[in-house]
């Protein structure tokens, strides 16, 4: 019986041992180096900041997205600060696009002016009452210098390209194609000229232009395309005098030129704006082909053209913001951010083509170089 009882007492014995030793302990000698305890202690450190997210500045964290540049969630962003931004018509609907999109997911909405390139950066550089000008144009040497003597140092991004593209009436069956030379006549012989100046092979019907404005960088772009030989500054621009100015507006010379049949009244109208807008009204317009050396060959406006750089009247698009500006102010460096993380998915809705990837990085670096509480990568 006493053996029994020695053997059970034995048993027991073991049993708590091995119980104790499948136990955790919790004791300070806890040791790390062994295999087992190292992979357990792992998750520990999953509290660290990974090296592919950075802070979103808005009580969160972020995936990085484009180009270094941390992805914003629009929910973060602090509605009560407002973000300015005016200029360019033709730039205006691929941001209306962004914008569109960032209040769609719970951003706060923004105020942008469709004022023509020259009154944005006005407003930008000289009265300092926005906080990104839009412009279809290279900002100017003289327009840098106003920035500056305000207290701005110019970040350009460059956001896209477009095809600058000139239309006249379906029923037009003899401007389809025209050379530099030919564009340039149409766009400056005096008003009441007929399109047999222009060349002698055309009907003696009577031209009828479009243009926008002098503030207008579509203006400025075909202007010193067409008339590469004439100043910036000569006063006035021949097609100022020649063509029916219609400001910011395109949709005069969508009008203009879709009534002008030359069938009806013996006008044959042309005009010209960004290649977007013709795609929204190509149903009642012909775009032109245009040889930029005569004896070359005519080319039409589109994704081939414009992407070998054949077309001759592509020009950049750009935003311009100001180092101070994004590093005074938090909200418009994270819509910036957003923004190129986004344009190059939603450029091709608009009728635009995307920038090239070299001009996007160099854009962001700068953003990021101004505004390092963005958090970049």
């Amino acid at each position: 019986m006493k053996t029994r009882l020695v053997r059970v007492f034995v048993l027991l014995t073991a049993l708590a041992l091995i119980v104790a030793a499948c136990s955790p302990t919790t004791g300070d000698d806890t040791t790390t180096t062994e295999g087992p305890a190292a992979t357990t202690a792992a998750p520990a450190t999953t509290d660290a900041p990974d090296t592919t997210e950075a802070p979103d500045n808005g009580g969160g964290e972020t995936m990085m997205g484009m180009y270094g540049l941390p992805e914003i969630d629009p929910l973060s962003v602090d509605a009560g600060v407002d973000v300015a931004m005016a200029g360019s018509s033709t730039v205006f609907p691929l941001s209306q696009v962004v914008l569109a999109q960032w209040i769609d997911e719970g951003g706060p909405e923004y105020s942008l002016d469709s004022i023509g390139s020259g009154g944005g950066i006005e407003r930008f550089c000289v009265e300092t009452a926005s906080d990104i000008a839009n412009a279809s144009r290279a900002i100017k040497d003289s327009e840098v210098d106003e920035c500056a003597s305000n207290g701005r140092t110019i970040i350009p991004v460059r956001v896209g390209t477009d095809a600058l593209s000139i239309v006249v009436n379906p029923d037009n069956d003899f401007a389809g194609e025209l050379t530099f030379t030919q564009v340039a006549s149409a766009f400056s012989l005096p008003k009441g000229s007929l399109w047999s100046e222009v060349d002698s092979s055309f009907p003696d019907a009577e031209i009828q232009c479009f243009s926008p404005g002098a503030d207008s960088g579509t203006f400025d772009f075909f202007f010193e395309t067409i008339f590469p030989d004439l100043e910036e500054n000569d006063e006035p621009a021949p097609m100022l005098e020649s063509c029916e100015i219609v400001g910011e507006d395109d949709n005069i010379t969508v009008e203009g030129v879709a009534g002008d049949s030359c069938a009806d009244n013996g006008v044959c109208a042309i005009g010209y704006f960004g290649f977007a807008f013709f795609q929204q009204n190509a149903d009642s317009l012909s775009v032109v082909s245009v040889d930029a050396e005569e004896g070359y060959g005519p080319v039409s406006p589109g994704p081939d053209s414009v992407d070998a750089g054949t077309y001759p009247i592509s020009r950049p698009l750009y935003m311009y913001t100001a180092e101070e500006v994004v590093a005074d102010k938090l909200e418009v460096a994270q819509f910036m951010a957003y923004y190129l993380n986004n344009v190059g998915e939603l450029i091709q809705q608009v009728g635009y083509f995307p920038a090239p990837d070299a001009d996007l990085q160099g854009a962001a670096a700068n953003i990021c170089a101004a505004a390092p509480s963005l958090g970049c990568g």
